[in-house]
């Protein structure tokens, strides 16, 4: 009988599928930790806006255009009446828990300007929030439309079901046109304890970004280093 060979080596197409494998995911890590510091640095921006945007005495609507790189963050004031008839609840989740933002278009001086009023809990009825009639003065944090829906749900404005403040979908829906571009987080209006509740604009933000840029890398150099020490031990072994 013939005896088995021992420490054969495996097939050439299976040593370069390995490597080719391998190849892959050295690049992969790579392009990944590439990814990751552009993520930082949009958070290091989006941070720095924060601190010198929306801690600062209101201004005025700034003109057309108006864009995130600009504008996103800056404490605004305007006027205009409400028009809650229109108003929409987008989902939301909050540190109160879930519910809705509540979204209402102001007539004002620049069309109609989407607010949004605060958050309203899940179960709370529309008799329960507040109502402000006739001419208003706004204050809030002038933040960027967000067309679509989120990464897993789509906006249905046909049936009335919004995931995000998608503000060219809203006028669409409404009837009711201005800007399209943004549209504002207001404060808090009315009584401490009444519905919607305004002012709960997330102004403090996670910034991991390095560290995950760094494991990325580290895991490229792993495999890197695991490729080299078979290398030389294929080219030892003849």
């Amino acid at each position: 009988m013939k005896e088995p060979v021992t420490g054969a080596r495996p097939p050439r197409w299976l040593r370069l599928s390995a490597l080719v494998l391998a190849g892959c995911a050295l690049v992969t890590f790579i392009v990944l930790g590439n990814w990751q510091l552009r993520r930082l640095d949009w958070k290091l921006n989006l941070m720095d806006a924060v601190e010198t945007r929306a801690f600062q005495a209101p201004v005025t609507l700034p003109p057309e255009p108006i864009t995130a790189e600009e504008h996103a963050y800056l404490r605004v004031a305007l006027s205009g009446s409400y028009r809650h008839q229109h108003s929409q609840r987008v989902k939301a989740l909050t540190e109160l828990g879930g519910g809705s933002w509540l979204l209402t278009p102001l007539e004002s001086e620049r069309g109609y300007v989407w607010i949004n009023r605060g958050f309203v809990p899940s179960g709370t009825d529309v008799s329960d929030w507040t109502q402000p009639q006739g001419v208003q003065q706004i204050t809030g944090l002038l933040r960027m439309s967000e067309p679509g829906g989120t990464l897993l749900e789509d906006n249905q404005p046909e049936l009335d079901r919004w995931v995000s403040r998608d503000i060219e979908a809203l006028q669409a829906a409404s009837g009711l046109y201005g800007p399209e571009q943004f549209f504002i987080d207001a404060d808090h209006q009315g009584e401490a304890g009444s519905w919607p509740r305004g002012g709960m604009t997330r102004l403090r933000f996670r910034n991991n970004h390095l560290s995950y840029a760094l494991t990325w890398y580290a895991m490229a150099l792993g495999l890197a280093a695991a490729l080299i020490m078979v290398a030389r031990l294929q080219r030892r072994s003849g």
